[in-house]
């Protein structure tokens, strides 16, 4: 086996781990958007907002399919058991994020049913939310695996912590939210989104904190990571930078950088991967199956990476390129329908 072959399963898991980051923090601030409808006051306030992700939301989720394939083509194993200990959760969120979409085309379509298509978008963005960090909460307390095969029950991931998580992401998407409609917009719902902004901020930090000392005692190697030498290091140096972000968030929000705010409110979500990360790696399935046993042959690992290697870099550009075209402040005359 060449050199290249020997970690191709290291580059896919990395693929896939780039995939998911950059769902989170590209649907994160229009699933944010979403669970603040009820808090921007006026209709007009709701339509701008809605208007002002129209052109990229449906895009974004391009990201969580290619998460998603990429885990069952490249690590079939880890996909049977990560599917079965949380098909609950991820069902709840597939059918929340289908349903906030109907919302979102709906509500422009009527005036007499626009307050239930409002509460339909709150609600399937809410309900997606936290299932996307129940589903987090429920991966880092490690799904229970006998040989190959998942051997737990089918609310396993529900507990303490992974109802912590859900709380955590919605302040976390919130706080991307405000600062995305800070970035595009202005009067009554800019100065509305600066005051969520900074609540949202003090939440999210909170919440990281709380399960930054948690996680080290779901489980004995987690501590031995985090607290042996030379995991003590990222340790110490993660909420350092942490708190470097969540200080340059705050200072852009209460003025109007929102470009800023954004990119600060990223590297705070960028972070908090890289906590995950330095816990579970090189467990794919935390500590039970490590990503070189849940690979697929070689060859298939050659065939799928070919394609991401044609396809990766066009889905990047069009992606970059559509935020490109529809940069600057949306327009109080911007409809999207």
């Amino acid at each position: 086996m060449s050199g290249f072959e020997h970690y191709l399963p290291d580059i896919w898991a990395a693929i896939i781990a780039f995939a998911v980051l950059t769902y989170v923090v590209l649907d994160g601030f229009d699933l944010g958007i979403g669970i603040l409808f009820p808090f921007l006051g006026s209709d007009e306030n709701r339509t701008r907002a809605m208007n002002s992700i129209a052109p990229v939301w449906d895009g974004n989720e391009t990201w969580l399919v290619m998460g998603g394939g990429g885990l069952l083509a490249v690590f079939p194993l880890a996909y049977g058991v990560i599917l079965n200990a949380l098909y609950v959760p991820l069902i709840i969120m597939l059918l929340a994020l289908a349903f906030r979409g109907v919302a979102f085309e709906f509500r422009g379509k009527t005036r007499r049913w626009k307050p239930l298509w409002d509460k339909a978008f709150f609600g399937g963005s809410l309900i997606a939310t936290l299932a996307q960090g129940a589903v987090l909460g429920g991966l880092l307390q490690g799904p229970a695996v006998t040989g190959r095969s998942f051997s737990g029950g089918p609310m396993d991931w529900l507990s303490w912590f992974s109802l912590g998580t859900a709380l955590a992401l919605v302040a976390g998407y919130v706080m991307l939210g405000a600062a995305w409609i800070v970035l595009k917009t202005s009067k009554d719902l800019y100065d509305r989104a600066r005051r969520i902004g900074e609540r949202a901020l003090i939440v999210t930090l909170g919440f990281i904190g709380l399960a930054s000392l948690a996680t080290p005692f779901l489980n004995p190697d987690y501590f031995q990571r985090w607290f042996a030498w030379p995991g003590v290091l990222l340790s110490a140096l993660v909420p350092i930078l942490l708190l470097g972000a969540g200080f340059g968030y705050w200072r852009a929000i209460r003025s109007d950088r929102g470009l800023i705010a954004y990119l600060s409110g990223i590297a705070i979500f960028v972070l908090s991967f890289a906590g995950l990360g330095l816990s579970i790696f090189p467990y794919i399935v935390p500590m039970s199956i490590t990503i070189r046993e849940a690979a697929s042959g070689t060859s298939s690992l050659m065939f799928t990476f070919v394609g991401a290697a044609i396809f990766l870099p066009i889905i990047l550009a069009y992606t970059a390129y559509a935020y490109w075209v529809f940069r600057g402040k949306t327009s109080e005359h911007e409809h999207h329908y």
